[in-house]
């Protein structure tokens, strides 16, 4: 058996930044102090003339991000999703996502895969804040290819776009011939009858993971990869729902306000069947090893099945 390749997702945001740079002269990429970490310093090394390093200044740096998209350039800013999402949330508000500007936030080091670094920077909070603003899609690819074409569909689409990276190296899933990105559609991973498991970013593959153990318990389970949170893919949610009449929610994120809070806001208006929402229990994360914290809080592929199991007595 060939060895899983895992990649962290934000070094496809750093690679993929370039490619665009190379087609594009008006793409321009802006960080605040954390180019190393967050990637975009490759960017910053091909294309110095079009990288500024707002230094530890998120909010100057998503308002300079918003001037430079009413120029008519594409700016991707960047910093760690606590304060790229948390600390410059108003100046998104107000100068970005009001006046629907063209502007790329990536958002590195979300969740409590940040590990080490602690609740302080683990943020599970970015997808509610970013889904209630109107107009803005919210993106969370589930490894390094999907990753890489997000950023590119994030470019090709005009208006504000949030897409979130992370820091662990995961297991790269998606690389086959067959597969294609589209903005706003979800993705079956994997057929089944009994109840549906809708996951995004790293929980995509532990819930894959869940699903051939609860194959083995003779529960077929149908995985749906759901990469765009806003606009959420509502007619696959429905079709899934409708298929099996139990779902289940996998994030790396709150409970509160994120993919769960998405499709039970779907499924309450047009097929509501029970769910089960897996995630981060209303709590703040804290210091340890990623791996580690993922069993933890439940969110590694044993930690899904044991609570889809739950679920399903």
């Amino acid at each position: 058996m060939a060895e899983i390749r895992k990649i962290a997702t934000r070094e496809g945001f750093g690679k993929t930044l370039v490619e665009l740079g190379r087609e594009h002269k008006e793409l321009v990429v802006l960080d605040a102090d954390l180019a190393a970490a967050t990637k975009t310093s490759v960017f910053q090394k091909e294309f110095p003339e079009r990288h500024i390093d707002c230094g530890i200044a998120e909010a100057n740096m998503a308002g300079i991000g918003a001037g430079l998209a009413a120029s008519g350039k594409v700016p991707f800013i960047s910093s760690f999703a606590m304060f790229a999402a948390g600390r410059a949330f108003e100046q998104i508000r107000n100068s970005i996502a009001y006046p629907h500007l063209n502007v790329k936030i990536g958002a590195t080091h979300g969740g409590i895969s940040v590990g080490e670094d602690g609740a302080t920077h683990q943020c599970n909070e970015d997808f509610a804040l970013m889904r209630s603003l109107p107009g803005m899609t919210v993106i969370c690819p589930c490894d390094e290819v999907e990753a890489c074409a997000a950023v590119r569909a994030a470019y090709e689409y005009e208006g504000p776009v949030y897409l979130r990276f992370g820091r662990l190296a995961v297991p790269v899933i998606n690389d086959r011939p067959d597969y294609t990105f589209t903005l706003g559609k979800g993705i079956v991973m994997r057929e089944g009858s009994d109840l549906t498991l809708i996951a995004t970013g790293l929980c995509v593959n532990s819930a894959l993971e869940a699903a051939e153990m609860l194959e083995k318990d003779g529960i077929q389970a149908q995985v749906i990869n759901i990469h765009t949170l806003k606009p959420l893919d509502e007619e696959l949610v429905v079709a899934a729902a409708q298929k099996t009449k139990k779902i289940v929610t996998v994030e790396e994120h709150s409970v509160i306000g994120g993919l769960g809070s998405a499709v039970c806001e779907c499924l309450s208006e047009k097929c509501p069947v029970p769910v089960r929402r897996i995630g981060v229990k209303d709590v703040f994360g804290e210091s340890g090893p990623a791996a580690g914290l993922l069993k933890k809080y439940r969110l590694d592929g044993t930690g899904v099945y044991e609570q889809v199991k739950e679920f399903w007595q």
